[in-house]
């Protein structure tokens, strides 16, 4: 699934119905904090388009997040001060199964990954 969101609001709606309906097992709230950080992230610091994909297979779902800026994520100290931030990129690595980014020709993709562990018999 591609398209166009113009918040975060609408990026984590979207996201909950793709999972709900094509990988019931991934952990919707995980999910839908991921894709709330990556959104506002995106929002707040690049100044061009951004772009979110949701795909599935029977045993990975992942997010993935293009934008328009080459600048990678990174972990910084949090601000318990008020509004500095720090704390959304500790938790997409930790709420993801894997986490993988990598420069493209435009910016470069941000992809949180969940593997389905079958349930043992």
């Amino acid at each position: 699934m591609i398209s166009p969101y113009v918040d975060c609001a609408s990026a984590r709606d979207s996201a909950a119905r793709f999972v709900t309906r094509h990988c019931p097992w991934a952990d919707l709230d995980a999910v839908q904090l991921v894709v709330t950080e990556l959104t506002a992230n995106a929002l707040r610091h690049t100044d061009g388009w951004w772009r979110l994909r949701l795909s599935a297979e029977s045993d990975v779902f992942s997010v993935e997040l293009d934008d328009s800026s080459p600048v990678f994520p990174e972990a910084r100290t949090p601000d318990f001060t008020g509004g500095g931030g720090g704390f959304g990129w500790p938790m997409v690595l930790s709420l993801a199964g894997r986490v993988e980014v990598r420069p493209t020709p435009a910016g470069k993709s941000v992809r949180a990954i969940w593997s389905h562990e079958p349930e043992a018999a």
